[in-house]
């Protein structure tokens, strides 16, 4: 059966041009002009991805995802904005969505990040591929006898203050819940089990996302960002460390 996909775009150029482009890419394609539609359509059918355009008129993207995360709705989306300020990404991330589009964008790029999307929410891949889930339904690691990661349990592993139930999908520091997107766990279970490993760009782009974007794309950085701010306390060390023109670390100075 082919996936199928929730458009909502209003600007109708982009939104024939992208229902055309998906079918032709083997999608089966619902288009709606605004948030309105695109709520009740995802109710009526529930596809396996949503493309949400940020600002439509109504309810905008934003909402939708809003709305839908706390229905419990855990559809993966992809936000199209032509907001560039990494403040504007932040609140699509923080509304629930799992990726991001810049208009203008090129549709290839597109189709990578449906795939991406549409690959960390498949059944369990048996074998253990790189990039999809293992068998506890966690991104596999890339060390796994690394020293400074606990495994407690095959539900649960600790590192740094860090403590992360995986079937649960629930993560604390110390004693205090941290409220995380589906992506932002993803990331951060990745740096737990390599905690003390400098990973670099392109693994992690690879680990998370499938796909790696390029030196020019910053969406590895929003993510960091914001988990930092998630995860940082006042007076405690930081976690997630920059190892400038490598990648990230997870430790505790």
């Amino acid at each position: 059966m082919p996936q199928t996909v929730l458009l909502a775009e209003d600007d109708r150029a982009i939104r024939h041009a992208l229902e055309r482009a998906l079918t032709l890419e083997g999608y089966q394609v619902t288009a709606v002009a605004d948030g309105v539609e695109a709520l009740a359509q995802a109710h009526r059918t529930p596809p396996d991805v949503l493309l949400l355009d940020v600002m439509m008129p109504g309810i905008d993207g934003l909402q939708v995802c809003r709305v839908l995360r706390a229905e419990g709705d855990r559809t993966p989306i992809l936000m199209l904005t032509a907001l560039v300020e990494t403040a504007d990404r932040i609140a699509g991330l923080d509304a629930g969505a799992d990726d991001y589009v810049v208009k203008p964008f090129d549709v290839e790029e597109v189709f990578a990040r449906l795939r991406a999307l549409l690959r960390r929410t498949s059944p369990v891949a048996a074998n253990g591929v790189p990039g999809t889930p293992g068998p506890s339904g966690a991104l596999p690691d890339v060390l796994r006898d690394d020293p400074h990661t606990t495994m407690s349990s095959d539900k649960q592993i600790t590192a740094a203050g860090l403590r992360m139930d995986l079937q649960a999908r629930r993560v604390w520091r110390d004693e205090r819940e941290l409220e995380l997107t589906r992506t932002e766990f993803e990331l951060l279970e990745l740096l737990v089990r390599n905690a003390g490993i400098v990973l670099d760009h392109s693994t992690i782009y690879d680990r998370i996302w499938g796909y790696d974007f390029g030196p020019g794309s910053k969406n590895l950085a929003v993510y960091v960002g914001y988990l930092r701010r998630k995860l940082d306390e006042p007076g405690a060390p930081q976690l997630i460390h920059t190892v400038r023109g490598v990648g990230y670390v997870l430790r505790e100075d």
